[in-house]
């Protein structure tokens, strides 16, 4: 059996949607924490009022702006850390966030991070959660997918699955669009 690979940065130098539903059945690894990435939204530049690059390049949105396969990290509603990777090339504004991890490495530790979560379901099951799972802050922002700390990777074997579109949920601008991408049937996908 091959061993995993780490994504390369072309990979995320196309279209964000593109990008997020092929994010879909891909690790997330951080340290000894480890899961099957089951829920991503695609937030493309442009006219997409719900995306941050929207406003234009501020300090805040500059990584978003920049080389594709980099870490966007957000805090929302003053508590919560969000993560998302840069998609398309340099110059085009696009990301996707990361909504939800299935687990697969690094349980108990997980566990300790988050001790209200009752169910292996419930540990990552939302973009907030799976931040506190995983130990990611804001200051991973600007990271690097491709080297590390953070790495996203095709696993070994991956077990096909159906991808399901559905409306953003969480938000108020464009929340009609259908830029939400699961992994069909999948029990640690969010609520929503």
């Amino acid at each position: 059996m091959p061993a995993p690979e780490i994504l390369p940065r072309k990979f995320y130098a196309r279209s964000t949607v593109e990008v997020a539903k092929d994010l879909l059945g891909k690790e997330l690894v951080h340290g000894e924490t480890a899961g099957i990435i089951v829920e991503t939204e695609a937030y493309p530049g442009g006219d997409d009022l719900a995306s941050h690059s929207a406003r234009g390049l501020t300090d805040r949105t500059r990584v978003i702006f920049g080389p594709p396969g980099h870490v966007y990290v957000y805090l929302i509603y003053g508590i919560y850390q969000c993560l998302n990777i840069v998609a398309e090339p340099a110059g085009h504004p696009g990301c996707v966030l990361i909504r939800a991890i299935e687990p697969t490495r690094g349980i108990e530790i997980m566990q300790e991070r988050r001790p209200a979560a009752k169910r292996k379901e419930a540990l990552a099951n939302g973009p907030g959660k799976l931040t506190l799972a995983f130990g990611i802050t804001r200051t991973f922002y600007g990271s690097d997918v491709t080297k590390g700390p953070l790495l996203v990777q095709r696993r070994a074997k991956e077990t096909p699955f159906k991808i399901q579109t559905t409306p953003r949920i969480g938000i108020t601008h464009c929340a009609e669009r259908p830029l939400r991408f699961l992994i069909e049937g999948n029990p640690f996908v969010s609520r929503g």
